[in-house]
């Protein structure tokens, strides 16, 4: 993956939605695809149309970007993503997130369906990462670095915004939903 691949894809991805900046990125882990229909005016664009964008084939993972206005902000929705476990390069892997902070999504917001080992957690309960471990030996930053991509050194200590953390676990208990603070090992 290289930038001119990234910088392509954002491009189609204004052109076809006619936005010029989306200001978040919320990407839809296994089984979540579905609440993606929900959102109103949207612009639906499959994975297979945009340039470079590669497809996911796990089960339960959709493969669209959709384009949504929220109030006065406008999102994007990964609904799928590829996976390092299916074989993919790091640089594929992270090339959605890339290609929407190249089209302006200043915050991104991940989820997935994961297992747990904190006997205090249950199947559902919705777990906020206020950090992660990365056990795989796999990064995204192997290679040439490219600054229009960002440093070679990512200063980690604010990855997970607490302040974002904050107010997503207040929206959650309001609703009572289980929600808990973890630490995500992959």
């Amino acid at each position: 993956m290289n930038y001119h691949a990234i910088a392509a894809a954002a491009a189609f991805l204004t052109a076809r939605t006619g936005v010029s900046q989306h200001d978040a990125l919320v990407v839809l882990g296994s089984g979540l695809g579905e609440y993606a229909e929900h959102l109103p005016d949207a612009v639906t664009i499959p994975y297979e149309d945009v340039p470079g964008f590669p497809v996911p084939k796990v089960t339960g993972h959709g493969g669209s970007l959709i384009s949504a206005p929220i109030g006065d902000r406008r999102l994007l929705v990964m609904s799928g993503r590829v996976h390092a476990y299916e074989g993919w390069p790091m640089s594929d892997v992270v090339f959605g997130v890339r290609t929407a902070i190249k089209a302006g999504a200043k915050r991104v917001l991940l989820t997935n369906a994961a297992g747990g080992i904190n006997p205090a957690f249950s199947p559902g309960d919705l777990v906020i990462i206020s950090d992660h471990l990365n056990l795989a030996g796999m990064n995204p930053l192997t290679g040439p670095n490219d600054d229009r991509l960002g440093p070679r050194f990512l200063d980690l200590t604010n990855a997970y915004t607490a302040g974002l953390r904050w107010d997503l676990a207040a929206v959650l208990t309001d609703l009572d939903l289980p929600v808990h603070d973890g630490v995500y090992a992959w």
